[in-house]
């Protein structure tokens, strides 16, 4: 049986990577720096704003210091809270597929490299703003995707808030990513691939399903895909 179903966020619930990235790419190209759309869907998609920020000041050597490095997500967070109001949109097919699973009793959560207020502020005034339970963000985390960690402190969260014993064998989670889907399997879960941001030929490796959108998925079909071995 299924015990839990864990989402990522951007890419997965809300339309929101491309607008991570235009507010990204307008802050760190006014200091010099054009990293194209596909460069950093290919490279750096998945990381939290600090880590992307780090990594792309390696990557470049751009030579910032700590104190630039925050100045930098801070533009990037005033920014895409703009972009937000004005762009971002719940998928289609997810509403539908939380409602689902909460008639079939089976408890949600959020694991995603987002900071808990750009994930409240996508959900306000949706369906969904109370739909999940426990949510762990970028700012609960000291490692971001490829790493488990989000997944092992969202099961603990799951199982603190329910009383109950989830496996994590008996979790699927939900990711767009390659990055996301490497860190539900080191973390033991099972793993379901939406292609919002990847196509499925480039997910498929790393993933025990691939859907185009998430209310083709059935609930039998999750517990079947619990019911086997891991892969």
């Amino acid at each position: 049986m299924v015990q839990a179903v864990i989402f990522d966020f951007d890419g997965v619930v809300a339309d929101s990577e491309l607008l991570h990235y235009k507010a990204m790419h307008r802050v760190v190209k006014g200091r010099g720096l054009d990293i194209p759309k596909d460069v950093h869907w290919e490279k750096y998609l998945g990381y939290t704003d600090y880590e992307n920020v780090h990594i792309v000041n390696a990557d470049y050597g751009m030579g910032w210091d700590e104190a630039t490095m925050a100045a930098i997500v801070a533009e990037k967070t005033e920014i895409f809270d703009r972009l937000v109001n004005e762009e971002t949109a719940i998928i289609d097919g997810v509403v539908e597929f939380v409602r689902r699973l909460a008639e079939a009793g089976i408890p949600t959560a959020v694991c995603s490299g987002a900071t808990r207020k750009d994930i409240v502020q996508m959900l306000r005034g949706t369906e969904l703003a109370d739909a999940f339970g426990p949510m762990v963000t970028a700012d609960d985390v000291t490692k971001g995707k490829p790493d488990p960690q989000g997944y092992l402190l969202a099961l603990s969260r799951l199982n603190n808030g329910t009383g109950a014993k989830i496996e994590a064998a008996r979790c699927v989670v939900v990711e767009d990513s390659h990055w996301g889907l490497q860190a539900a399997a080191a973390a033991g879960m099972h793993r379901v691939a939406v292609t919002n941001t990847y196509a499925a030929a480039h997910l498929r490796p790393y993933a025990e399903m691939v859907v185009a959108r998430l209310d083709a998925i059935e609930i039998a079909e999750l517990r079947l895909l619990c019911e086997r071995g891991l892969s």
